[in-house]
């Protein structure tokens, strides 16, 4: 099962991403995850991604699709993979399906979990998190038995910074704009699942698994 993973801040990516790689297991690939260990591990790639990095620059396409073909080549791939954050544009899609044609695979589907800005507004706004072990609440859909205080193990219960009505917005609106093309292009090749992203966890899982099963 090859499948990239789609979705904007607050749609419940991160989720769905577990319990896909769980089911089909396959890698979940990160790019983050990628440029961490190819920077840790001081790989030519890792180096080169680094020194654009350091100076506050975007890497380039061409060495960022280089680093995830390098990635897609490792055994654990050869039953597929869920990619994640990559591809962000057009043209990356066009080089990667390009790279793919070359490994002689291409993706099986697209899944693309959606939600409207103003449920996913509400989400990271409502969000709290314990600054001990890093358990996630949200004040309306997760509680805490007692507010401000994790039921784990009573840590102080904190906001981000920037899980604020208008810095979330502006991401959403950002990645709404940049990856409205990407979702065009695997609409138009028909690889495209859109999956309701503000139903039930498992219900989002079932509509994902019922799909790529068929």
């Amino acid at each position: 099962m090859r499948l990239v993973l789609l979705g904007p801040p607050g749609a419940g990516k991160g989720t769905q991403a577990s319990a896909i790689v769980e089911k089909y297991k396959i890698p979940h690939i990160s790019t983050g995850d990628i440029f961490r260990a190819n920077i840790k591990e001081g790989t030519a790639l890792g180096k080169e991604a680094k020194s654009y990095m350091d100076k506050g620059l975007l890497v380039p396409d061409e060495l960022v699709v280089s680093i995830v073909k390098d990635r897609l080549l490792k055994d654990d791939c050869t039953k597929g993979f869920l990619l994640d954050g990559f591809p962000r544009t057009v043209n990356q899609a066009e080089s990667l399906d390009s790279e793919l044609s070359k490994m002689g695979i291409e993706l099986d589907r697209v899944i693309n979990i959606n939600a409207n800005a103003e449920i996913l507004i509400e989400r990271a706004v409502g969000r709290r998190i314990c600054r001990e072990c890093g358990a996630t609440y949200h004040i309306k859909f997760n509680p805490p038995k007692v507010e401000g205080v994790c039921d784990k193990d009573g840590g102080e219960l904190y906001q981000r910074d920037d899980d604020n009505e208008s810095t979330v917005s502006t991401r959403i609106n950002v990645y709404m704009e940049q990856t409205q093309p990407l979702i065009d292009y695997y609409g138009d090749k028909g690889l495209l699942l859109d999956v309701d992203g503000t139903l039930e966890i498992s219900t989002v899982f079932e509509l994902i698994t019922e799909a790529l099963d068929n």
